[in-house]
């Protein structure tokens, strides 16, 4: 059996792996070009470098990546973690394309309504999307609870806005901890997180954290606004 020789002249350059009675005859076998100081010439494949141990460019989570839905034209980077948590989200619109319905149901906490939960409401009108948005949508004398039933039933996607105001007021499991549970049921749910973190999150409602979405601090409220405008977009 063929030994390597590394030990006596070294796999510093594709020369000496080549003259190795081992390496050299794996090489013409696999057709790789040489040896690489960053891959150990006795594992079994060349991708089990660091498939354990860390996070690499194409385990999703760094790198940009354009999702199947987006145009052709569009200038929106997306990361590959976002690409990933919206694909579910996205297949759900399109078997619900058919439907006459809102695109998005806008979840929030009652403190956001005049503030940023208005400010992404209009930026996604703006982009053409249909939102159900309680300052609008909900009638005067309407009891609330029946007409938000009929806004999430109404509506292919939810939009939980993740605020202080909004982590403040889970624990009492008041309208909008109704509202987290029936976007929970499905691949319907996109957590957009402002103002706060999702370790702050996960101390509040570890479930909701479990969902990946967009988050503030790594894009502005306009590109986010676009990416949902392109995610629903049909």
């Amino acid at each position: 059996m063929a030994r390597c020789t590394a030990p006596v002249n070294g796999h510093r350059s594709a020369a000496a792996a080549a003259n190795c009675p081992a390496c050299g005859r794996r090489g013409r076998y696999s057709g790789s070009s040489g040896y690489s100081p960053y891959r150990s010439p006795y594992s079994s494949s060349p991708s089990s470098y660091g498939s354990g141990g860390g996070r690499s460019s194409g385990d999703g989570f760094s790198g940009n990546a354009r999702p199947r839905w987006s145009s052709a034209g569009s200038s929106l980077v997306y990361t590959q973690a976002e690409v990933r948590a919206l694909t579910p989200v996205r297949e759900n619109v399109e078997k619900r394309a058919t439907l006459d319905l809102r695109d998005v149901f806008l979840c929030h906490a009652w403190d956001d309504r005049q503030g940023v939960a208005k400010e992404l409401h209009d930026l996604l009108e703006l982009k053409g999307v249909k939102v159900w948005f309680s300052e609008k949508d909900v009638g005067l004398g309407e009891p609330l609870m029946r007409a938000i039933d009929k806004g999430l039933a109404n509506s292919r996607i939810g939009l939980v806005l993740v605020t202080p105001a909004l982590l403040s007021r889970l624990p009492a499991e008041g309208i909008a901890d109704k509202e987290l549970s029936a976007l929970l049921a499905g691949e319907r749910l996109v957590p957009i997180v402002h103002n706060t973190t999702y370790e702050a999150l996960r101390e509040v409602s570890p479930l909701l954290a479990s969902r990946s979405g967009l988050s503030t601090s790594e894009d502005t409220m306009a590109n986010i606004a676009a990416k949902l405008a392109e995610l629903v977009a049909i």
